[in-house]
């Protein structure tokens, strides 16, 4: 559909009603002859085929995202709203931003050829964190961030990029030797000698599943999901995740493709010592629920605790 036949389209039939001036319907009608006749169209922007750049007024929108949500002295949603819309707090928000913003100035504010001020770091960052959290495509975030879908795509893919790049060496990596004293140590203190993690499955909804993946992809629940695996530490530092598997599939299957044991499988298994009941053990091990199998690394809960002391395990 090229630009004339949109704008006919867009105005003379998704909001065709009976009020419509005589203007209108003649410049409806020189439309059409235009395109029978295999005519040019009237309406270009400055790149052959695009259609007029809009005025987003970005300095507005810009001001009403802060009211709504970074407003340090009374934002519009508070705390509990911003978690759930962005799916983190909002100072995880602005650390996040400011490490991308250090890292590439694309994600920071400038102006452009012409002295006009472009985007801010708020509206390009949310509109990346609310593709990612809401699975939305960019023409969506176009309503609220005043972005243009390349605009709100480009920012994402510079986003994750930059997110890798500053964030990567720290969270997403496996436990170096410190990492393992540090968990040991906590978790011995709360009477988990030898506990490296807690590991769990979860199913995350997919709600554009392809229609000849929807059968592998819906399990015990109805929806189509696909599983993360993580293993968590109890200040919730989730230092490994195995995304991605199927929502037919269950914890056991998942574990059995997952890399978490690979070190140990490898015999590079970070050092551990520790006794229980006189016996010295020198692996660590995960707690987990009652569907994982019997291995000496995964200690599972007590499914009907009896007595104070097998309920205070099954409970932490």
């Amino acid at each position: 559909m090229d630009s004339a036949d949109e704008f006919f389209f867009h105005n003379f039939i998704c909001d065709s009603d009976d009020s419509s001036s005589d203007e209108e319907e003649i410049l409806a009608a020189v439309l059409v002859h235009h395109h029978l006749n295999n005519q040019r169209p009237l309406f270009r922007g400055s790149i052959p085929g695009h259609l007029p750049a809009l005025n987003r007024n970005r300095e507005s929108e810009h001001f009403l995202l802060w009211k709504d949500y970074f407003d340090t002295t009374n934002p519009l949603f508070k705390h509990h709203k911003f978690r759930r819309r962005f799916r983190m707090s909002r100072h995880v928000f602005n650390r996040i931003r400011e490490g991308v913003v250090g890292y590439d100035d694309y994600i920071e504010c400038k102006e452009d050829a012409v002295g006009k001020i472009g985007f801010s770091s708020y509206q390009k960052c949310t509109a990346a964190i609310r593709m990612l959290a809401y699975g939305v495509p960019g023409d969506l975030i176009d309503e609220y961030v005043r972005m243009s879908e390349s605009t709100c795509l480009k920012s994402l893919y510079k986003f994750c990029k930059t997110v890798i790049v500053v964030f990567g060496p720290k969270y997403l990596r496996e436990p170096t030797a410190a990492d393992t004293a540090r968990l040991l140590a906590m978790n011995a203190g709360r009477g988990f000698p030898g506990m490296l993690g807690s590991i769990d499955c979860m199913h995350w909804e997919w709600m554009n599943c392809p229609s000849t993946w929807q059968g592998q992809y819906k399990g015990h629940v109805r929806a189509y999901t696909v599983i993360l695996e993580a293993v968590a530490s109890q200040d919730l530092w989730i230092w490994h995740s195995f995304f991605g598997m199927a929502g037919s599939h269950n914890d056991i299957n998942v574990l059995q493709r997952s890399p978490v044991f690979a070190r140990l499988a490898e015999g590079n298994s970070p050092p551990v010592n520790f006794t229980i009941n006189d016996h010295n053990y020198d692996k660590g091990y995960y707690l987990g629920d009652g569907i994982y199998p019997q291995w000496t690394t995964i200690v599972k809960t007590i499914p009907n605790p009896v007595g104070e002391k097998r309920k205070r395990f099954a409970q932490e």
